[in-house]
């Protein structure tokens, strides 16, 4: 569901990675040291503070894996992997077993939801320490293929029944899971086991809250939401609190066309991709909040980053509007010198931005209570990267400069556009932003961009050197001072990917005849050498190969090698990924398996060999134990 992730077109020519480098190299500059503290999760009364200590990453000896085209899972020798939980899977003592001729909503409501997308794994432990063997699994379910859900399924004959099924199936889960004889395990007697979906009240938080926008007929404050939707990337926050991100929530929605052209939100639902007529879905049929022209202001209720406690299943999730409205891609937080909270995040479309968030008041290292509203308050930022290998955080500022006219509620509701009159630099879809806790340094994923360079659209530049982008590109980025609080950064192109027999194909420097081709990267996760962990999104359509899990160092002489790790299954992406602390386990999403077939007509029947493919977690171990990659 995410743009140009399967659209084959032809690549463009543009300018080569080396002509774009030889034209800045000259005054490119690179921070070498690592940011002064880095996340931990505040399961005990204190906080560690670690620093980060750079090391030369230990050699990847795994063999890698062919580039697939069969409908099984692929892994090097020495590996296997288990299914974890697959759609339907109960999750509490009182679930109902699986039962695909007889879905219903309350059913669901207790088994494992749909498309499974951001992992993350919690440990469950006293004392703060790191348990490898017992944790909770957080995992985001971004949207649902009905045509794979249902036999006979039929746009334009949904049913009520149906529609409650899918609203059901998104949202999130939280799993206790174990590992026990010798495999994980779900724990459905654990107290922290949780559903939550389209439907779950929430909280709206922060500045925006109570905005005329945010109003609705059952809504006359502007407080609440109705649900979670399209939640794609994610992250783990310092307090031991899950960040999840509403992505592409615009294809709910319907019937913009409704609204007169001098409605300012006819505008800036636009701008965020609604649907001028019908949606795809048809959910404005049955639930009328989804129809722009009888709920206006709905759309406004989504596109946030959202704040659960995983720790309490009582809690209310809390849309946090501060960190702005976009599609969210993922939320990474780490810690500033001065021990304010840093969220990165991107906007995932083509031409839109990269951001930070800089909470006001501190993280208190002794109380995490006292963190569970820092995130309503302080100031975001967006991207812009200089051709010279510098580039600037722009505050959002309502009242100066080109947002001289607009309210910090507006720049709230409508960051998009606040992006847009700063002139912040438009990338190709940013995706994943992670920080890597053995070097310091931020990594900005871009997935993306068949339309760069096309005609009336932007060009190319220095952060996005190639027209017609098809494959993507990782961008390497220091904080100055190593701060992450810093309002200006220096840059590096890592990675572009694509074929490396290409003349616009760059791996950090390496030998590309050695390396695996890879493209279209998506999530990122480094293990405890500071390798990067690639998943992709798109590899069908863009080289004609399943999409799959990738390994690349990013230091030390082997700084570039990527190799494929894992090879996925017919129609999914790849997503997660997640280790263990102890770095023996790692979980992969293997998300809507089969898509471009129907319940009818399948063309993948993974992971059980049923007519309906069922997106599922792996969790991937090494034989007789050992870190994964060695």
């Amino acid at each position: 569901m995410k743009p140009d992730s399967r659209i084959a077109q032809k690549t463009g020519e543009g300018e080569t990675f080396e002509e774009v480098l030889s034209r800045r190299i000259a005054r490119r500059s690179f921070l070498k040291s690592s940011l002064a503290a880095m996340p931990v999760v505040m399961l005990a009364p204190t906080l560690l503070n670690t620093q980060a200590q750079a090391a030369t990453p230990d050699k990847l000896l795994f063999q890698p894996v062919p580039l697939g085209t069969q409908d099984t899972i692929a892994l090097p020798a020495g590996y296997s992997a288990q299914v974890l939980l697959r759609w339907g899977d109960p999750l509490f003592t009182d679930s109902p077993a699986f039962d695909l001729a007889n879905q219903t909503a309350e059913s669901q409501k207790k088994q494992f939801g749909y498309n499974n997308d951001f992992l993350s794994y919690v440990p469950l432990s006293s004392g703060g320490r790191k348990d490898s063997r017992r944790g909770l699994l957080f995992v985001n379910h971004e949207y649902t293929n009905p045509e794979l859900m249902f036999q006979g399924y039929s746009a334009d004959s949904v049913t009520r029944k149906q529609v409650d099924i899918e609203l059901a199936a998104h949202g999130n889960s939280i799993v206790e899971i174990v590992y026990k004889n010798g495999q994980w395990q779900v724990a459905p007697r654990s107290r922290y086991n949780r559903r939550i979906t389209g439907e779950t009240r929430m909280e709206i938080t922060g500045l925006a809250a109570g905005h005329d926008w945010l109003k609705t007929s059952y809504d006359q404050a502007g407080s609440f939401a109705y649900g979670t939707l399209n939640n794609c990337g994610g992250g783990l926050t310092p307090w031991g609190t899950i960040l999840t991100c509403e992505e592409n929530f615009n294809q709910y929605f319907a019937n913009v066309n409704a609204l007169p052209a001098s409605d300012p939100r006819k505008a800036i639902h636009t701008r965020y991709g609604l649907p001028t007529g019908a949606s795809e879905r048809r959910w404005e049929q049955f639930y009328s909040r989804f129809d722009v022209a009888k709920e206006t202001n709905e759309p406004f209720k989504f596109g946030w980053v959202v704040e659960v406690d995983p720790f309490d299943p009582t809690s209310t999730p809390r849309k946090r509007t501060a960190l702005g409205r976009l599609k969210h891609e993922a939320a990474t937080s780490v810690i500033s010198k001065n021990g304010l909270a840093v969220i990165y995040t991107g906007d995932d479309e083509r031409f839109d931005y990269l951001y930070k968030f800089v909470s006001r008041r501190p993280v208190d290292r002794f109380n995490r209570e006292a963190n569970m509203n820092l995130l309503d308050d302080g100031t975001l930022y967006a991207a812009k990267f200089n051709d010279n290998g510098t580039g600037e955080w722009l505050p959002l500022i309502a009242g100066k400069g080109a947002l001289a006219s607009w309210s910090q509620e507006e720049v709230l509701l409508n960051t998009r556009g606040a992006g847009d009159a700063i002139g912040a630099t438009k990338m190709d879809r940013p995706e994943d932003v992670e920080v890597n806790p053995v070097n310091g340094k931020i990594y900005g994923v871009f997935t993306n961009n068949t339309q760069r360079a096309t005609s009336g659209r932007p060009g190319t530049d220095a952060a996005n050197p190639r027209s017609t982008n098809r494959h993507g590109h990782i961008i390497e980025m220091s904080e100055d001072r190593n701060d992450a609080a810093a309002e200006s950064f220096t840059w590096n192109i890592f990675m572009l990917c694509g074929d490396p027999a290409a003349n616009d194909t760059y791996f950090a420097g390496f030998d590309k005849s050695k390396v695996t081709m890879i493209s279209s990267p998506d999530n990122i996760c480094f293990d405890k050498q500071g390798n990067m962990w690639i998943t992709t999104d798109g590899q069908p359509g863009t080289i004609q190969k399943h999409d799959g899990v990738y390994v690349v160092p990013v230091d030390g002489e082997e700084r570039g090698y990527v190799r494929q790790f894992l090879s996925s299954v017919i129609g999914s992406e790849t997503t997660g990924p997640e280790l263990t602390p102890n770095n023996e386990a790692l979980f992969v999403s293997i998300q809507h398996p089969g898509e471009g077939g129907t319940f009818d007509s399948p063309t993948s029947h993974f992971p059980d060999g049923s007519n309906a493919p069922r997106p599922s977690v792996l969790v991937i171990t090494k034989t007789g134990s050992g870190v994964i990659g060695s």
